[in-house]
Formats: structure tokens, sequence, C-alpha cells
């Protein structure tokens, strides 16, 4: 391993190194330090607790029940298949991205890629082999300094910020032609194989599409995607966003994830019979995600503002109903060959770790198909207008993870209460913060 990631620096003319890992609200934590002591050392170390920080820097004040009171370190450990340049840095650098182990070799089974890489080998033991592909939307924006302040679209080349509803549109992505530059630049620089770049209905939304493949290696590319958007809209003095709804009377921004199931061994599409019908096990699969979704909610919405996104009146779904393609279902399944049966599930935010988000949608799949579950029927008009019954708040989200008890035996116990631990940590941190509506309507009228 130590070989060819040293032969990969020396090919790049590496002198700099980033080993990161993706935390669980799927930021990059690490190290940055020369490649020499990076091939030297055989393993680097960062405190347990770095999975336990929250997304605004802190940390919970009861961590008892998700690590040791001593405040011990993991230790990191390269996957070569992941090292890349970083391609937007001044000097020859590289970034290498690691799983994390306790000192006598356990996996650290909080790690959210340890959480996919657990849910592929149930899936591997059985003789499954999960293809997944995510689609992710982002909004681009003015520079915004001051947080009292709402978002604003960006000046595009035509010295216009644009007014919204340009779905589909080329020549709105064409006013951002030089940040889309670097952005595909960048990407090819470290494989992200994005497939398609779309306008969507909000003002500069976009959307990019990933080349469907194996789910921890995709789960990568939007890791790296994530970053590499905001590093690409920074060099045009703009920032991407991946929060799930930045503005108030805007759509938010999804993380679709496009799901299959292969045979290990032929590779054909166990989704279908072989006279190209859908098979039981798709059916128990879509199951398995109308019964468990819910309850895993928290995993693909994970920010209080994660629950402005699901509305009825947007875009977004606001139960698990299932239909033929069908787009205002939790799930949809694309018109497709028998050989790219798949589903869609359309309930993700842009803001959930890709991590995670895809463990947990595989997870609640693959309930379905072990527990020989049956659908419902699927629907042909609006799933709009039929009863809510997704979580509302993240509040009621951690509560309905922490109920199901199928969920928790099989993300694992160590996982599901170090997440909820920091979840529960931000969403009361937000409880504290008064906005601006409760001063205008409540400071004079109650």
């Amino acid at each position: 391993m130590a070989n060819e990631i040293q032969q990969f620096f020396r090919d790049h003319g590496i002198s700099e190194v980033e080993a990161i890992i993706p935390d669980m609200a799927g930021i990059a934590r690490g190290k940055l330090m020369p490649a020499e002591k990076f091939a030297e050392d055989a393993g680097m170390r960062l405190p347990e607790s770095i999975f336990l920080q929250t997304v605004t820097g802190d940390y919970p004040s009861d961590t008892s029940s998700a690590m040791s009171p001593a405040e011990i370190d993991i230790v990191l450990k390269a996957d070569p298949k992941t090292v890349r340049v970083v391609p937007w840095a001044a000097e020859p650098t590289a970034q290498v991205i690691h799983d994390c182990f306790y000192s006598d070799g356990r996996r650290v089974t909080m790690a959210p890629r340890q959480l996919l890489q657990h849910v592929l080998h149930l899936y591997a033991e059985r003789g499954w082999e999960p293809v997944i592909a995510p689609e992710l939307e982002f909004y681009l924006v003015e520079p915004n300094i001051d947080a009292d302040y709402q978002l604003k679209p960006p000046i595009g080349r035509s010295g216009r910020a644009e007014p919204g509803r340009q779905s589909y549109s080329i020549a709105a992505v064409n006013e951002f032609d030089p940040l889309f530059d670097d952005m595909y630049a960048f990407c090819e620089a470290q494989d992200i194989e994005i497939d398609t770049l779309i306008h969507e209905d909000g003002p500069a939304q976009m959307e990019i599409n990933l080349l469907h493949g194996d789910p921890l290696a995709l789960a990568d590319q939007a890791f790296l995607f994530k970053r590499t958007a905001r590093e690409a809209a920074l060099r045009h003095k703009m920032y991407a966003t991946f929060m799930a709804k930045p503005h108030a009377k805007e759509p938010g921004s999804a993380m679709h994830i496009h799901q299959s199931v292969v045979d290990t061994k032929t590779k054909e599409n166990i989704f279908s019979n072989a006279d190209g019908t859908p098979s039981a096990l798709f059916f128990s699969h879509i199951a398995g995600l109308q019964r468990y979704l819910p309850a895993a909610m928290s995993l693909f919405a994970p920010n209080v503002n994660s629950y402005r996104r699901i509305a009825r009146s947007s875009l977004a779904p606001i139960n698990v109903q299932w239909g033929y393609d069908n787009r205002t279902a939790g799930l949809r399944v694309p018109v497709s060959d028998p050989e790219a049966r798949r589903v869609e599930n359309r309930l993700g935010g842009a803001d959930a770790n890709p991590y995670i988000a895809i463990a947990g949608s595989l997870a609640c799949g693959y309930l379905g198909m072990v527990q020989n579950l049956q659908p419902s029927e699927p629907i042909t008009g609006s799933a709009h207008d039929l009863p809510w019954d997704l979580p509302r708040s993240l509040d009621d989200a951690l509560r309905r993870l922490k109920d199901s008890q199928p969920l928790v035996n099989l993300l694992g116990l160590p996982f599901v209460a170090a997440y909820s631990i920091v979840k529960q940590a931000e969403y009361e941190v937000f409880l504290q913060v008064i906005s601006s509506w409760e001063r205008e309507h409540l400071l004079l009228n109650v």
C-alpha cells in the first residue's frame, strides 16, 4: 500500500499531503504534512472525539455512551485507491482518504466511511453488489460575510443576477462558464466522473450527476466534489453551497440516490427476472425503503435547515410513495432497460453526508430484501396530494431512528449513539437562536 502511494507522489512530484477523513457532517478533517513524513508514518493518529465534533466545531457535553472517557487516539490508515492530486493547491499536493482503527486493530464503527463499508459487507455476504449513482444539487451565491443577511444570486457574465426559474437552460449555465471550466478541470484531475451538468429550478441552482458505480467509490467522489465545487466557486468570488434550503422562497437542493443490485458472480441486475420483468427482490427493496426511510430520515436530512426543504408545495417529496417515472414520489422508478432497472431515492438533501446517506438508503433496501417485505401499489397521480409520512423536524427524526430496532441493529449501536449525540447537540444549539420572524411577529403581538 505504502509503495503504491509513494509511487503516486513521485509520479506527480508531490511535496505536501492532506490526510483526510469525513466526519459526521461530511467535513474533511485530518492533517497536512510533507510528503516525506507521510511516507515514513506507519499510521497517523487523531483523537476519537473527531467524530463527535458538531458542525459548529463544538463537542457535546456528554459523550459517554459513544466513546471512551479517556479521550483515546484512533489510527488513520490510508486507502491507496483514494490518492489524488489537489488541483487548486499552490504547491504540488496530494489528498488521501483514510479509514480509522483503534490501536488493537478494531475498526472505528462510528466512522461514516466505515458505516458504508459495513453495509456493503452485509450485501456481499448475500452475494449481492449494490450499484449507485448520486445526483447533487447546489446553489451559487454571492459571498456572504454577515450571516444576518439573506443570500443573493451571483452576477454572471451578462452583468445581471439571475431571476430564477431557468430549469435546463443552457444560457443560464453559460453565465458561469469560467467557473465550470475550472470545476470540470478540477474534477478531471481528481478522477471525479461527472456525467451531466444541468441548471435546476432556482436562481443559479445547478445539478451534477455522477456516473453509476461502486457505492464506496461514488461516496468518495461526492465527498470530494463538494469541496471541489466550493474551491472552484471561490476562485470566481462566489460561494457554492450545499445547504438543503438556502433561499426561503426557492426550491431546496437534493441529493438523489439511484440504486440497484447485481449478482456478485454473474454481474446481472437482480432487480430483473430473466424475462425482463421486475423481480421479487426489486419489490422487496422498494418495500424496505418504504418501511424504514421515515425512521432513517435524519441520515438524509441531518440539519435543522434540511426540513425546510421538505414541503408539500415544493419539488421535494413528503412521503415514501413510489411510482414509475413519477417525480412527485419519494421513490421513483425511472424508465430503463431491464439490465438497468433501479429505484431513485429522492428524499435526501444535498447537505447529507454522502457516506451516511448512501449507507442508510442501501440499509433500508437491504432490510426489505432479507425480510421479504411487500410494497404498496405504485401511484400514478401526484404524491404531494397524499398524506405526509416523514418527520417534520430533526428532533423527531432522531427519535424515530433510535426507536427503530432493525435499523439500530443493522447500522450498529456505536454509530447510532454517536450520530444521535452530535445531531441532538446541534439541534439544542439551534433552539437558542431567536429568528427575525419571532421578533417581527411575536415581539409586540403576544
